[in-house]
């Protein structure tokens, strides 16, 4: 499938996200994923804002980017952070040249292998909510095709978070956002039980989570709860991961 027939698909998967009703855990993760495809990055991560203007980890391409978000906001700094403070793009094309700015960060994420990082905000608006994060293993400045690109992959998920009954009723957008956050926390809960009874890593689990949501017609965050509730078995989960291999 070439590049403009996979960018059109994602626009029209994401586009489908302003209807009444849809999973906000599957569309961000979703959205890293496609980035990852689309945007030549190595890895990609969402920071999503809580009801308390706090950022938390929702989504990511790989454990190891969740961990490296994990650690950035552990130590309050790095570019999603000042990405999401200043409403605008960060872009690091060498991480070697921000030991300055991010010290402990800078010099995490190239233990891990990234040399570059480039952030955009989750805006519409005056309302930032969030920020994408795109990794490369190698140095070098993002074409600017694919910023704009990235832009607009950020700019149609922001929308489809907040819709327009949400900017109209501060009240639904507080519970929209706080639904999503909460779900992370069990969705993690279920990929550690998938990951202890397989005998998995974390991304092999998740995978297998979300193929039975999306299988079986559910949301991921109810999937995960019925799995970390005992209401599903994990042996199920786990048996048709394998089955579409």
């Amino acid at each position: 499938m070439n590049r403009e027939r996979e960018l059109a698909e994602t626009f029209v998967q994401l586009a489908d996200t302003l209807v009444d009703d849809y999973d906000v855990a599957d569309l961000l993760h979703e959205l890293v994923l496609r980035c990852v495809q689309l945007l030549d990055a190595s890895a990609a991560g969402l920071l999503l804002s809580d009801q308390r203007g706090s950022l938390q980890v929702m989504a990511s391409s790989t454990e190891r980017t969740r961990l490296l978000e994990l650690f950035q906001l552990q130590t309050q700094e790095g570019p999603c952070l000042d990405c999401f403070t200043s409403r605008q793009p960060v872009l690091v094309p060498d991480l070697t040249e921000t030991a300055h700015r991010w010290p402990l960060f800078s010099e995490q994420a190239r233990q891990e292998g990234y040399q570059s990082v480039h952030a955009f905000p989750l805006r519409l608006r005056d309302q930032t909510i969030g920020a994408l994060n795109l990794f490369g293993h190698e140095p070098g400045e993002m074409p600017a095709d694919n910023q704009k690109i990235a832009r607009a992959l950020a700019d149609v998920a922001t929308i489809g978070i907040l819709q327009e009954r949400a900017l109209r009723r501060s009240e639904v957008l507080t519970e929209q956002l706080q639904t999503a956050l909460n779900s992370r926390v069990v969705i993690e809960q279920a990929k550690g039980v998938l990951a202890e009874r397989g005998n998995v890593d974390v991304n092999t689990a998740f995978t297998a989570l979300r193929g039975h949501a999306r299988a079986h017609g559910l949301r991921l965050g109810a999937t995960a709860l019925d799995l970390v509730e005992g209401r599903l078995d994990p042996d199920l989960v786990l048996a048709g991961a394998h089955q579409t291999r």
